[in-house]
């Protein structure tokens, strides 16, 4: 989109890869990198701007530790926060990243405030509604990146498994971007066929215990490269990458984000991630995704489960 900017806020390994992902897919036409750390936002800003030649559009990169560089951004991704642990649950993190929440929300408004908010820091269903009660904005123009990512890790390992294109898999994980959440496996497809259909040579390709294998690699799939290497950072970058041209280009694309929800399945003032339009002014939509009995009862347990962490926080 022309004219398009695009503010990410925290130059750490998520901020960093989100930003060089937009970079060298042309996702906005300018972004901006904020962080209270200035040298390290400082030498960030060079060495993308120092690539910029060999990106796929004409995007500029400035930035640094004054937030007024937010100002005037279209889409404004928040990725600042303490940093999930080895060991560390999503909802241990609560209580900080509430807290720096509280300090910059306001700011980032006085600067942007026609912004469409997404949020890519962990619990980022928490940190929803926070971030909705903090700011006062429709569920439309404030939301998390969900399980955008937790869905391309599923259709990856399915497509890896029935040996054909990630394209070509429609499958998704819904709930609290986190160890509730879950695959929608009554309606998973590959192409037209439903995922427990899909034969090879020998018979079935899925069993019942290979798709409770893959669901649970997914909800685990953040602590293994957490384990390995300290953070998770190109995928979610990518993942995040997406969502902004979706908003930019006003696509009214279906992913999986998470959004403060009012009435939807009987759930309210929870965020939990569904198949969802996204278009220029945020999340236009939640779709009604048809569930079986025991996918409808997973997604209140994610609710649950949800609550109780906003309880305790006060939320």
């Amino acid at each position: 989109m022309p004219g398009s900017k695009l503010a990410i806020v925290g130059a750490g390994s998520v901020g960093t890869s989100l930003a060089y992902a937009a970079l060298i897919r042309g996702s906005a036409s300018n972004i901006a990198l904020f962080d209270v750390n200035s040298g390290k936002a400082e030498a960030e800003v060079l060495d993308l701007a120092h690539g910029t030649q060999f990106a796929a559009g004409a995007t500029s990169v400035t930035g640094g530790g004054d937030i007024g560089v937010t100002e005037g951004a279209d889409v404004v991704v928040i990725t600042a926060g303490a940093k999930q642990e080895p060991g560390q649950t999503r909802l241990d993190l609560a209580g900080t990243n509430v807290r720096i929440l509280e300090q910059l929300m306001p700011k980032l408004l006085e600067r942007a405030p026609d912004a469409v908010y997404v949020l890519v820091t962990n619990p980022c269903d928490v940190l929803t509604v926070a971030a909705r009660q903090i700011t006062g904005l429709p569920a439309g123009r404030i939301f998390s990146s969900g399980t955008v990512l937790d869905t391309s890790r599923l259709r990856w390992l399915l497509a890896r498994h029935a040996g054909v294109s990630v394209a070509s898999v429609h499958a998704s994980m819904v709930g609290e971007h986190g160890d509730t959440e879950f695959p929608v496996w009554s309606g998973a497809r590959i192409g037209p066929v439903p995922i427990r259909e899909w034969t090879s040579g020998s018979g079935r390709t899925f069993t019942q215990e290979h798709l409770t294998d893959t669901a649970r690699e997914v909800t685990q799939a953040a602590y293994k490269v957490i384990a390995g290497k300290g953070a998770t950072n190109y995928a979610i970058g990518l993942s995040g990458a997406r969502i902004v041209e979706a908003l930019l280009r006003d696509e009214n694309a279906v992913l999986p984000v998470s959004t403060v929800l009012d009435g939807q399945y009987g759930i309210s003032g929870v965020a939990l991630s569904l198949p969802s339009i996204v278009g220029a002014k945020g999340v236009l939509r939640v779709l009604d995704t048809p569930m079986d009995q025991d996918e409808l009862a997973a997604l209140q347990h994610s609710a649950d489960t949800l609550r109780n962490t906003l309880s305790t926080l006060g939320l």
